[in-house]
């Protein structure tokens, strides 16, 4: 009897698991750009270069201006696992450390994608990372030829 119930609790539990593990694995990112002085295509390398602040000039001269979802959003720690490779608390405190040695200015952080968006489509040279946009004024990016990473 007790190997049924203990059955049972694992079946549920795992029930209850598996909606957020399969979310996770589902979860799309989207690399949206200003449609001035953002190239239309990036390799992974190339974004990653950007987003960490290590490439602070797009070709044209203007200047690159980060835009990201809050690190406690899906997309932002999502942002922070699958680009940057750190939590967010890691990346909170990288950024930091490179806006108080006067490397980069912050990034412009988001609560909500349709901000975000907002602010990309009337930035010139900013970049962003969302799950989704329906603003026609952005440039979606491609990465390694794809539109979702």
């Amino acid at each position: 009897m007790k190997q049924i119930i203990f059955n049972i609790v694992l079946m549920f539990l795992l029930g209850l698991l598996t909606p957020s593990l399969i979310c996770a694995q589902d979860a799309q990112l989207i690399v949206v750009g200003n449609n001035v002085s953002v190239p239309s295509e990036m390799d992974f390398k190339q974004l990653k270069s950007v987003l960490r602040g290590e490439k602070m000039r797009w070709n044209d001269g203007k200047q690159v201006i980060i835009a990201l979802m809050k690190s406690n959003t899906p997309v932002g720690k999502e942002t922070c696992t699958r680009i940057y490779n750190m939590s967010p608390n890691e990346l909170n405190k990288y950024f930091l450390a490179l806006v108080f040695q006067g490397r980069i200015k912050a990034p412009t952080f988001f609560t909500s994608p349709s901000e975000l968006n907002a602010f990309v489509a009337e930035t010139p040279g900013a970049i962003g990372v969302v799950d989704s946009t329906h603003d026609l004024t952005l440039k979606i990016i491609t990465i390694d030829g794809e539109t979702k990473l």
